[in-house]
């Protein structure tokens, strides 16, 4: 199947967050970045949801490096999270985990985060 649109979560190495934590983490940024999508760029989202809502998760070092990447998906005027911890469990209150990019069309967020690992 050929997808034309995708979210890309980028996740923070340096954390270490266990699979639930970061999972979770995950779903979080997910949900936010749809929401933001659907009001900003809702033929986006509509062609994201008929797709069959690509998802994929990819990693970086750290904070600074995470934020890198959020600005220049901000500066493309492109669907973004960020998603901060509630301190509950493993990591404290307002530890920003991941960020969320898109859903927005594939090459256009592959050219912000396409040299990334997959998670």
């Amino acid at each position: 199947m050929q997808f034309d649109y995708k979210m890309v979560i980028l996740s923070r190495k340096d954390l270490k967050l266990s699979k639930g934590k970061l999972a979770a983490q995950v779903a979080h940024a997910a949900v936010n970045c749809s929401n933001t999508a659907r009001q900003g760029h809702a033929d986006w989202y509509e062609s994201w949801i008929n797709e069959g809502q690509k998802k994929v998760v990819l990693e970086v070092c750290d904070r600074q490096e995470m934020f890198r990447y959020y600005l220049l998906a901000k500066e493309k005027g492109l669907p973004c999270c960020t998603v901060r911890d509630a301190g509950m469990t493993e990591i404290p209150h307002g530890t920003i985990t991941v960020v969320g990019i898109g859903p927005a069309p594939d090459n256009v967020i592959d050219n912000i985060t396409g040299e990334l690992k997959l998670l």
